[in-house]
This record gives structure tokens, C-alpha cells and sequence, in this order.
């Protein structure tokens, strides 16, 4: 996997910006801090579990607001 971002008329720090969005979008700093640790099998079996129930409550809540 490759991200690439185009410096324009030497504004580096507009690149950067762009770069660190577009690393946040692919969820590579989330998981860079989750591999910072060893996390127990279990830990991490809880954590996906509470990470989509706020998923899916997440989603009800903008299907309701949708009706």
C-alpha cells in the first residue's frame, strides 16, 4: 500500500495536512496505536465487540433521523 500526496507550489505544510487525513481515512494511526502494545486475545475480542455495537447504534441513530 502506497499513499501519495502532491506538494503544490512548494506549500509543504498544506501537503502534510492532506497526508495526515488521508492516513486517518485509512485507519493507519489506529491501528499503528493498537500495535503498540500486545493486547490479550480476549481484550481485543472485547474491544471489536463494543467497537461495532457503536457501529451499528451509530447507524440506527442516521437511519432515524433520515424518517
Amino acid at each position: 500500500m502506497s499513499i501519495t500526496v502532491v506538494v503544490k507550489n512548494n506549500n509543504v505544510e498544506k501537503a502534510i495536512r492532506q497526508l495526515k487525513k488521508k492516513l486517518m481515512r485509512e485507519g493507519v494511526v489506529k491501528e499503528l496505536k493498537t500495535r503498540q502494545y500486545y493486547e490479550k486475545p480476549s481484550e481485543k475480542k472485547l474491544r471489536l465487540k463494543k467497537e461495532n455495537i457503536k457501529r451499528v447504534l451509530k447507524n440506527k441513530k442516521i437511519r432515524e433521523r433520515e424518517l
